[in-house]
């Protein structure tokens, strides 16, 4: 897109806000701009009125006019209604409502012969100290430079009031803002993250090697430094100078104000993975203990911060080889535990991108083997350990790997990569909860920005939010920063515009004080009509009456709706109560169960003693039987030896007694007794 086309997302908010103001006719008095606020509702120019008092001069400090006076009574009530809002918040509501009123108003704003940075007029001072009128403020318009490199803005403007990334005023384009400092030296796979407006890059791949400095560049001012860092090697040991191994394909993950390197490839690996941590307080380096089953060392992995764990999936290892395992981290008890979900997992892969929806979903989205690249993606049901692959909806992605990605509410930005052949120019966005792609804007040329192991960052200056990129790889190694603003509506803004016309106003006006403001989409009706924001179903009566039941009507809403919240406060309070009753009754019995099994648990090791004695009691009874069976045995021999000893002697008794019968009959009879011979 062209720095000077004629479309409003071209200009910064101020020149944009000022732009609108200019068309509308503020500057001179409400009352002399009556032709071009006549195409308005009443309270619409109201509220347009009161925004353009907040953004230029601020909160309303002037005294409420008297009651005699209804347009100017109802002049500061809308001024004065706004509160303490910020008046860059003011700038975009009024903008945006003005883009819901007349869409095409840009267009019919004469065509300047140089583009125009308005600054903030400063309100003029009386010799009494009070603030002049607020109609009496006028317009400065110094120049402002812009040129266009390849899709990229580069700001030239050296009178830029804001600092740092709130410079940046045009959205959805990639802008190479200047930076200051020795830049880092150029790298890919590298690790990025955010620690208090402060984005710490660390390790990364140059010229095939792998390098451990840690750069800083600070948001605010957009400096970079080099940290000589520190590392603790124990609780009794001082801090030397560091000697973080080099390594590249790493994670670099921003918990509790500190920094968590995970895993990466090193030129000596371990045989598992390592977390280090950095202290920006302390700039010192440590290695951290964890529990459980570790992973085997990789690089190419995805890393995301769930609630307090940390969920990795995939890479290469040391050989080669490709994963696509999973494991999670507790950070409160660093301990492993490597997951085994249902379902159909990713294929093995590594530079993919991982992101984590409504605390609950892990999306998985493209990444490469050794020969190709892929653009599917998977979601992961944390709390069934499910895998899935939804319809995915939009644009179709082209393959990638190497790519980054980031998470801004609703919707995750998906920046660079490359597919084998080309870096990819597109900036992606997929809207998680409807899975639908969309492409956010394109580079031209072999920027940066379309190569791989390029990281991305989220960070947010003045209520805006900003991704910022640094380095890549296309053929040469980058170490330059861009930065990109997105426009998007807000979870909180889609819930506020899609509630009833009758108290629309009050809920806009709430809103520039809750989130951020993002210009909406138009929102169109069946019969083709743009739904409108502010109420449009008041009658012809006098202005400051009309104010009056508007005001009415937003504090009779406000209290039905107050009235609301405090039933379910009390319904959630009972229920509440409710379970801690069941709770204690649960811990109540659980006490008694738990003393029944202690019971039960002495009654069985009692048991189990008896048991263990009736076991050696029998052991020893079978022993005394099986001697008493080789005794009988050893009786019935004695026996039967004895029966066959007594019929032998009874045998030869009767032998005996035989032959001296048969002796008389053969005539040799026995010897007569002496007294017969």
């Amino acid at each position: 897109m062209s720095v000077v086309a004629r479309s409003t997302s071209s200009l910064a908010y101020p020149e944009r806000f000022y732009a609108a103001a200019s068309y509308v006719g503020f500057g001179g008095s409400l009352n002399s701009s009556t032709a071009a606020l006549s195409k308005f509702q009443n309270d619409v120019a109201l509220l347009l009125y009161g925004l353009y008092q907040q953004a230029t001069v601020g909160p309303c400090n002037v005294p409420k006019p008297r009651a005699w006076n209804p347009v100017e009574h109802s002049k500061w009530t809308s001024w004065n209604g706004l509160g303490n809002m910020a008046s860059t918040e003011a700038m975009r509501l009024f903008v945006k409502i003005l883009e819901e009123e007349d869409p095409a108003w840009y267009s019919r704003v004469p065509e300047p012969t140089v583009e125009h940075k308005f600054e903030m007029p400063k309100p003029k001072v009386e010799s009494s100290g009070e603030t002049a009128s607020p109609d009496e403020i006028s317009f400065s318009e110094p120049k402002h430079i812009s040129r266009e490199n390849g899709g990229l803005i580069e700001t030239q403007d050296k009178d830029i009031i804001m600092e740092g990334l709130g410079a940046i005023g045009v959205y959805d384009q990639w802008v190479a803002p200047p930076i200051s400092g020795q830049q880092p030296k150029p790298r890919y796979q590298h690790g990025a993250a955010v620690v208090k407006d402060k984005m710490y890059i660390f390790g990364g791949n140059h010229n095939g090697r792998y390098l451990n400095d840690l750069q800083v560049l600070d948001l605010k001012s957009l400096m970079w430094s080099k940290i000589d860092a520190k590392v603790t090697k124990g609780p009794s040991e001082s801090s030397t100078p560091a000697h973080v191994a080099p390594l590249a394909g790493h994670s670099l993950i921003s918990w509790d104000e500190k920094i968590l390197s995970i895993a990466g490839h090193t030129k000596d690996p371990s045989e598992t993975v390592t977390v280090k941590q950095f202290d920006p307080q302390t700039l010192t380096w440590s290695n951290l203990r964890t529990y459980g089953k570790p992973p085997i060392s990789r690089g190419g992995q995805s890393v995301t911060l769930v609630g307090t764990t940390l969920v990795m999936f995939g890479g290469e290892d040391a050989k080669r080889s490709l994963l696509n395992d999973l494991h999670i981290l507790d950070l409160e008890t660093m301990t492993w535990d490597d997951i085994d979900a249902i379902g159909t997992p990713p294929s093995p892969r590594s530079d993919h991108a991982a992101a984590c929806h409504a605390e609950r979903y892990l999306l998985i989205f493209g990444g490469g083997s050794h020969a190709t690249c892929f653009n599917d993606l998977h979601v992961l049901d944390l709390q069934n350990m499910e895998w899935s692959r939804p319809k995915q909806q939009g644009v179709t992605p082209g393959p990638r790997a190497g790519h980054a990605g980031i998470k801004v509410g609703e919707n995750w930005f998906v920046v660079g990569g490359g597919d084998n052949k080309n870096g990819v120019s597109e900036t992606l966005v997929l809207h998680m909860s409807a899975l639908v792609w969309s492409v956010v804007t394109s580079v031209k040329g072999r920027v940066p920005l379309a190569s791989e192991g390029l990281s991305v960052v989220l960070s947010t200056c003045n209520g805006e939010d900003y991704l910022v990129s640094f380095g890549g790889y296309n053929g040469r190694y980058s170490n330059e920063v861009y930065v990109l603003k997105p426009s998007y509506k807000s979870d909180l803004q889609s819930k506020i515009f899609d509630k009833p016309t009758s108290d629309s106003m009050a809920v806009v006006i709430a809103s520039t004080n809750v989130g951020r403001d993002v210009a909406p989409e138009s929102e169109a009706t069946q019969d083709g009509k743009i739904t409108e924001i502010m109420m449009d179903n008041v009658d012809s009566g006098p202005l400051h009456m009309r104010t009056e039941e508007s005001g009415e009507h937003i504090i009779t809403a406000l209290k039905a709706e107050k009235e609301e919240l405090e039933v379910t406060l009390n319904r959630e309070q009972l229920q509440n109560l409710q379970l801690k009753q069941e709770l204690a009754e649960a811990e109540t019995k659980n006490v008694e169960i738990s003393k029944e099994l202690q019971s039960l648990r002495g009654q069985l090791a009692a048991e189990q003693s008896r048991c263990f004695k009736l076991e050696v009691d029998l052991a020893e009874l079978r022993q005394k039987l099986q001697n008493m069976e080789t005794l009988q045995k050893e009786v019935e021999l004695l026996q039967r030896q004895k029966a066959a000893s007594e019929q032998a002697a009874l045998s030869a008794r009767q032998r005996q007694n035989s032959g001296g019968v048969w002796g008389w009959l053969a005539g040799n009879p026995a010897e007569k007794p002496s007294d017969y011979s």
